[in-house]
This record gives C-alpha cells, structure tokens and sequence, in this order.
C-alpha cells in the first residue's frame, strides 16, 4: 500500500491521505473545490466549485500514475440536489467515459462547499 501526495491539490484538512494506491487500484479521497494556492474554498457558482474540485482531483490521480480516463466509480456529494444538472454538465466534460457513479445528498461539507467528489480508479 502506498500513500499519495500530490503537489498541484490541496493539502488534506484532516487525519487521511489524498489517495492511497492498493496494487493497481487507487482510491482518491474526496476532492471539494478548494484553491491548491490558497487553501480557500473558490468564490462563485456552483460551476467553479465542480471545475476546481475535479481539477483537485485530477491532479491526485496524476500524481498516482493515472488519468481520468483510468477512473472507474465516482461518488459525488452535494448539498443542494438543484444543482445535479449543472453538475453534471460539468462532470460530463471531465469523464467523456462514463464511469460508474453515484450520487448523493448530503447536509453540510467542509468548508462551507456545495460540492465533493471522490474516485476510485485502476492504474493500467
């Protein structure tokens, strides 16, 4: 087992690793829109949060020897279901391949954010 880091995300705000490679499978945390420079939380809509949470995301999978391409399952966390379809909007330029997914409505997140997505992919 192996722990990742990844320069280009923000740092995690708790006791966990941003991902944790098992063999050939990586297990990524979940990722919310958190500025990597700044460790704030990105001001706007709901579509700068998305972007900079799967941009977070993207760069722990880098950093374990993957792309996006090599996700399989995504979980996704919002606060407010009204904001599915933009979501999804979004998402759908990130993950052309349609991984498995779920979706789910959650009360609060760190940080006051609105939306967070975790992955799990396979390193080939």
């Amino acid at each position: 087992m192996e722990y990742v880091h990844a320069e280009g995300a923000p740092e995690a705000i708790g006791p966990y690793s941003q991902a944790v490679r098992a063999g050939e499978m990586v297990f990524c945390s979940g990722q919310i829109g958190l500025d990597p420079a700044t460790g704030s939380l990105v001001s706007g809509s709901i579509e700068a949060e998305v972007r900079r949470a799967l941009e977070n995301l993207t760069a722990v999978l880098e950093a374990a020897g993957c792309t996006r391409e090599d996700v399989v399952k995504t979980t996704i966390f919002l606060v407010d279901m009204a904001d599915f379809e933009a979501v999804n909007r979004i998402y759908g330029g990130y993950f052309p391949h349609r991984p498995a997914r779920s979706t789910v409505a959650v009360k609060a997140l760190p940080r006051g954010a609105r939306v967070e997505v975790e992955c799990i992919a396979v390193r080939r």
